[in-house]
């Protein structure tokens, strides 16, 4: 019996003009240390001479924000180090990907998201119920994520064992993780569906490198 942290990242503008929206859930539980593997990566970071700044997966690619005044060399040098420390961590995750224009508007969209996370949590409930205390990490950025979050583990779990926390990408690397997965698994949906264009190939090197080196590396964590 312990404590379970669940951070949740999506991917996908609240105005709904992004083709896909993804919800990805990273599961930890904090009997299994992390710190080991976080230091390496930041271990890493200062041989390498790079900044250590809050990862964020979308600005990283295309160099914006904290990482304007970085080259892409020094972008894709983050990248792999941060994928390396990911492939390290006990964690686990699930990735839930939707096309938008399958669903009328945001409310319909955030009821598919509930059925979705309490089905995940129905068919692992031996594995949820196993902790005392189920803690889920949230920055309430967008509220279709925020409603079904509250109402799936609310509904599938002991209401006593969940704890809801507002959290930021500057204060949770597990957080970070779960960014650093939705852009895993927007990439394997892009390439897929041949809309990954130049930028993918830059960081991954094509969909046969990205299956081999990032999309396979990421999925071993995946949550059954």
């Amino acid at each position: 019996m312990g404590e379970l942290s669940v951070f949740a990242d999506e991917s996908g503008d609240r105005c709904g003009h992004s083709k896909y929206y993804l919800l990805t859930l990273v599961f930890h539980d904090q009997d299994n240390d992390i710190l080991e593997s976080v230091g390496m990566y930041e271990n890493s970071l200062r041989q390498s001479d790079l900044p250590n700044i809050p990862f964020h997966s979308e600005p990283l690619l295309n160099g914006r924000g904290a990482y304007e005044n970085l080259d892409i060399s020094a972008r894709k040098n983050i990248l792999h180090c941060f994928g390396a420390m990911v492939r390290h961590l006990p964690i686990s995750y699930r990735t839930f990907a939707y096309r938008r224009s399958e669903y009328e508007n945001p409310v319909a969209l955030s009821a598919r998201m509930k059925r979705d996370i309490s089905g995940l949590l129905f068919d692992n409930l031996e594995f949820f119920q196993s902790f005392d205390e189920v803690k889920v990490y949230y920055d309430n950025g967008q509220d279709i994520v925020k409603q079904a979050l509250d109402q799936s583990i609310g509904f599938a779990l002991s209401k006593n064992a969940v704890q809801r926390r507002r959290t930021s990408m500057t204060d949770y690397r597990l957080e970070q993780v779960a960014d650093y997965l939705c852009t895993i698994e927007l990439a394997a949906i892009k390439y897929e569906a041949r809309e990954d264009g130049a930028t993918y190939d830059k960081f991954f090197g094509g969909i046969g490198a990205f299956k081999r080196n990032w999309l396979k590396q990421a999925r071993r964590k995946r949550l059954g």
